[in-house]
């Protein structure tokens, strides 16, 4: 294993560009976290409990899919190195599949059921395909724990600049594009965001470099994933992350629909080119932007998983009491959603700082390096969560007796209160709690960095 010593320090032009890549990412799931759901009910036309059944079902390919990514990934070997290829291959089916999942073809029920379960699987095949190699990648971008942190940063910062980007011009963009037809309106939506995506990645590829050099990988499967299964700390990251992605997307996914039928939202322009959505979304968004810029200053004091568990907690409380607030105040709920979603900025920066300290922390521990597996396992345990997310509310609206496009009953205005409140809270809560037995702190961290500097130099 070697490691390119004499850039060590990264450009601000290489955490760009890194950053971009995420950037990509999420011109798709922040559109797929904020619009699905209402675009598959309220435009499509498919049934809540039919689409929230489809998003857990799809996930069974993905438990494949995505460990044998990260295997195949780990195994790659070219000229451009191990895991940045796939960022110049992916990119192309990754930006056509994502306009697809919008077309919208005139099909029976059933025709438009299936329709969404093949086309869904696809881009979340092809999601798969680009995502797990780029967050793999900053496994090996640089040997220091604090770079990959100052790296995540830049990730986060422009993560959320894309997904603000969506909140804010997403609606905007439909409303003009479609002239008063959604689904034209969507799908030419996508079509912008899709060609974006393929330009950033490109970028990403083009500016990043793998300082890491690891020798072939020759251990088995078996081996790689009992390595695996036996990080603790790891396994603890997991659960957390899927108990905090799961909250965050099914308070995004309940946004539109506690807007339009809890706070009798219709669309009404309110400020400039923007509605009721495009505001509480974009107020949240420089929330989690702003949460994103300061976790660097935090982590100099803290430990990762100390700052997961306080954020995490009073994030729930403030959810919960948000139930307090009555329906008219509009900027009030703002402010508590943004500033509740500033919390998640910070949570989500470290999370994927910690994924790849629990890979060094694997390879100090076993001398093995599987940087792709577990990344890949832990891209699929946020993509689980992220479908769940997206799924829940959707059973929540079937169960208190939810109507699409018709006025709705006290019973499916709790509902509707509790997917975007209560549900979140709960969750948040849980992730928080599940951190407190993560293993690796701050002083661990510096012991194994030094430790595997020194091994990295002798060979």
């Amino acid at each position: 294993m070697a490691v390119d010593n004499a850039h060590q320090k990264l450009s601000f032009k290489e955490k760009v560009g890194y950053g971009l890549g995420d950037m990509a990412s999420n011109f798709y799931m922040g559109f797929f976290g904020l619009f699905l759901l209402y675009y598959y009910t309220d435009i499509f036309g498919l049934a809540p409990a039919a689409v929230a059944t489809m998003m857990l079902v799809t996930k069974i390919v993905d438990a494949f899919t995505d460990p044998a990514l990260g295997l195949i990934a780990d195994r790659t070997n070219t000229r451009w190195g191990r895991y940045r290829p796939f960022l110049l291959w992916v990119a192309i089916p990754y930006g056509i599949l994502g306009y697809i999942l919008f077309l919208g073809p005139e099909l029976s029920d059933t025709g438009k059921l299936i329709y969404a379960y093949v086309t869904y699987t696809a881009v979340m095949l092809a999601y798969t395909a680009i995502n797990v190699p780029y967050s793999a990648l900053l496994a090996v971008i640089s040997p220091s724990a604090q770079e990959r942190t100052k790296v995540t940063t830049y990730r986060f910062v422009l993560a959320s600049v894309g997904t603000l980007a969506v909140a804010a011009f997403a609606t905007p963009l439909k409303n003009w594009l479609g002239g008063g037809d959604e689904l034209l309106g969507f799908r030419l939506t996508m079509i912008i965001f899709a060609i974006l995506s393929v330009a950033l990645f490109w970028v990403t590829f083009a500016t990043t470099k793998e300082r890491i050099q690891l020798q072939p990988h020759k251990a088995s499967v078996r081996t790689d994933l009992g390595e695996m299964i036996t990080n603790k700390s790891w396994l603890i990251l997991i659960v957390a992350g899927i108990c905090i992605v799961t909250g965050l997307i099914a308070r995004f996914a309940s946004i539109v629909f506690y807007l339009k039928y809890y706070m009798q939202d219709d669309g009404e322009v309110i400020f400039w080119i923007f509605d009721r959505t495009a505001l509480i979304t974009s107020f949240g968004l420089i929330g989690q932007l702003i949460g994103a810029l300061i976790t660097p200053y935090l982590v100099r004091y803290f430990s990762k998983h100390h700052l997961v568990v306080v954020v995490n907690v009073f994030h729930a409380a403030l959810l919960l009491a948000n139930y307090l607030v009555s329906a008219d105040q509009f900027w009030l709920i703002v402010g508590m959603h943004a500033l509740g979603i500033l919390t998640f900025g910070i949570t989500i920066t470290l999370l994927f700082s910690m994924y790849t300290d629990c890979a060094e922390y694997g390879e100090w521990k076993t001398g093995k390096r599987i940087s792709g597996l577990i990344v890949s396992a832990s891209m699929f345990s946020l993509k689980f969560g992220s479908a769940l997310g997206a799924a829940l509310p959707g059973f929540i609206l079937a169960a208190f007796g939810f109507v699409a496009n018709a006025e709705q009953t006290e019973q499916a205005l709790v509902g509707i209160q509790f997917m975007f409140n209560g549900l979140p809270a709960i969750l948040f809560f849980a992730g928080g709690v599940a951190m407190l037995f993560y293993g690796i702190d701050k002083h661990t961290l510096q012991s194994i960095e030094q430790d595997m500097q020194q091994r990295r130099q002798m060979g």
